[in-house]
């Protein structure tokens, strides 16, 4: 047994005892017991050169460290998986149910807008996008390096412990370049059947500059201003797990900025403009509700006891929240439809995501049942009061569901489910209702919230001046499928 153990650690660890420079080095090996606790090191994703350091806390010279020999399998298996998971989420799950949400003449253009970010991201994380928002600039907690990862540059197989001991440095690179994929696409449920493709990409492009890169660093970077969880020093010591701010809150608050500013579509609200395919946007809902484990359970950044967490979370918070808004719905409007259902789902998957890895499961029940109700509301009777034309109502269930999120993941956030936040926010979370990390997390809520306003409108006018932001109104009659891509999504009758 002891051979059998001896073996996996030094596959697991890359600690060959027969390499050239183990030979040649007078310093004595690892023993067998620091070889063993660093194999346990991997199975509890935790620094497996922790075993091998000395009373004083340094490894001895001579030693191999085993954080930059490899990565895990099992942690680096798992992170390859939730990459694509995420990615399934915008393809095709966010463009089908975004797609059967829109009329048929526009159905396409939705496709190709969802397609054409996923290929305009990609390129800008290569160039320096990846570098903004997970380098270290070593001057400022807002931003990252323009350079130390530019062009994917020392971006290999071994792990950057700044964020994880076992996963690759490429794949957490591609894992988090699924989610600045998604965040702008995002967006174009709001103004969907109206925006012309062109103005789409450059705004997307400069608002990733502008609001999203800047906005990822703060919360999630290493030194980030508002990563309450891992830097010490953050001004602002707010959490989030998966993306409440980052994602949902900047996207939601951005569309709603974005489709006031662009206007309302021809005939709203006075004509009707159905669903063209609740089909499409059920099977949409599931494919998202599927990647969203990958989303909220691949931001442990292992598999490990938290994304188990969330993963548990994840699935009761939705189950619940898709039950819910269809049984409001019942309730106050005399049928429950698929299109609530359907919207309950992705509700509670949104208003989970920032707490999902730090809740328990009575936490998430209440997450859920609160992610049925107030998106429910937002959408039913704030739109029509306000006669905003939110045309696939992004803004009542991404900002509204995001900014309900966040603040109650100060409200519910535990230690007995994530040790780490005891790391650096031991006066933060205390179990009361309202505990200090409340008011980090309005901090965090007021910031986004300005950020992704002043940023999108900033964004929006220099668009319009420079391309223009809407088709005319024979296109936008016609429909955009036609006019911008040529092609129809049905033929025939």
């Amino acid at each position: 047994m002891k051979n059998l153990l001896l073996t996996l650690s030094l596959i697991v660890l890359g600690l060959a005892a027969t390499s050239p420079a183990r030979a040649a080095d007078a310093a004595p090996a690892p023993s067998l017991e620091q070889r063993i606790a660093s194999l346990e090191a991997y199975v509890n994703n935790g620094d497996p050169s922790a075993a091998l350091k000395d009373t004083n806390g340094n490894i001895p010279t001579g030693l191999a460290t085993p954080t930059s020999a490899t990565s895990g399998p099992g942690h680096n298996g798992w992170m390859m998986t939730s990459s694509a998971l995420v990615l399934f989420m915008t393809l095709p799950g966010l463009a089908l149910f975004y797609g059967g949400l829109v009329r048929r003449k526009n159905v396409l253009s939705v496709l190709a807008q969802c397609l054409g970010i996923a290929g305009l991201v990609t390129i800008l994380w290569w160039i320096c996008g990846y570098s903004i928002v997970f380098g270290k600039s070593g001057e400022s907690t807002f931003l990252g390096s323009l350079s130390t990862f530019a062009f994917l540059n020392g971006v290999g197989s071994a792990p950057n412990t700044d964020y994880s001991y076992w996963v690759s440095h490429n794949v957490f690179s591609m894992y988090q370049m699924m989610f600045a994929i998604i965040t702008p696409a995002l967006i174009i449920g709001a103004i969907a059947e109206r925006m012309k493709f062109k103005a789409i990409l450059l705004f997307m492009t400069l608002w990733m500059f502008v609001v999203y890169f800047p906005l990822a660093h703060m919360v999630w970077g290493i030194d980030g201003f508002m990563n309450g969880v891992w830097n010490a020093k953050a001004s602002i010591k707010a959490i989030d797990f998966a993306g409440g701010t980052v994602v949902h809150m900047s996207s939601g608050w951005s569309a709603l900025i974005l489709c006031i500013i662009l206007g309302k579509r021809l005939g709203f609200p006075k004509e009707p403009m159905p669903p063209h395919s609740m089909v499409l946007c059920m099977v949409g809902t599931g494919m998202l509700w599927v990647g969203w484990y990958g989303f909220n359970a691949g931001s442990a950044v292992a598999a490990d006891g938290i994304a188990a967490n969330a993963f548990m979370t994840t699935t009761l918070a939705t189950a619940v929240a898709s039950f819910v808004w269809p049984m409001a719905e019942w309730l106050l409007k005399g049928k429950p439809s698929v299109l609530g259902f359907c919207s309950g789902a992705v509700a509670g998957l949104v208003v989970i995501t920032p707490a999902t890895g730090f809740v328990t499961a009575s936490g998430a029940i209440i997450i859920g049942i609160l992610a049925g109700i107030i998106p429910f509301l937002a959408v039913s009777f704030l739109k029509a009061k306000l006669g905003y034309d939110d045309a696939l109502d992004t803004f009542g269930v991404h900002a509204v569901g995001g900014t309900l999120g966040a603040f109650m993941t100060g409200v519910l956030a535990r230690n007995s489910a994530n040790a780490n936040l005891a790391t650096n926010l031991k006066d933060k979370v205390t179990d009361a209702i309202m505990q200090p990390l409340v008011f980090e997390q309005i901090k965090a809520i007021l910031l986004t919230l300005v950020l992704a306003v002043v940023g999108t409108a900033v964004i929006a006018f220099i668009v319009k001046a420079v391309v223009g932001l809407r088709p005319s109104e024979d296109v936008e009659t016609v429909g955009l499928d036609l006019a911008e891509h040529g092609e129809e999504g049905y033929h025939g009758a």
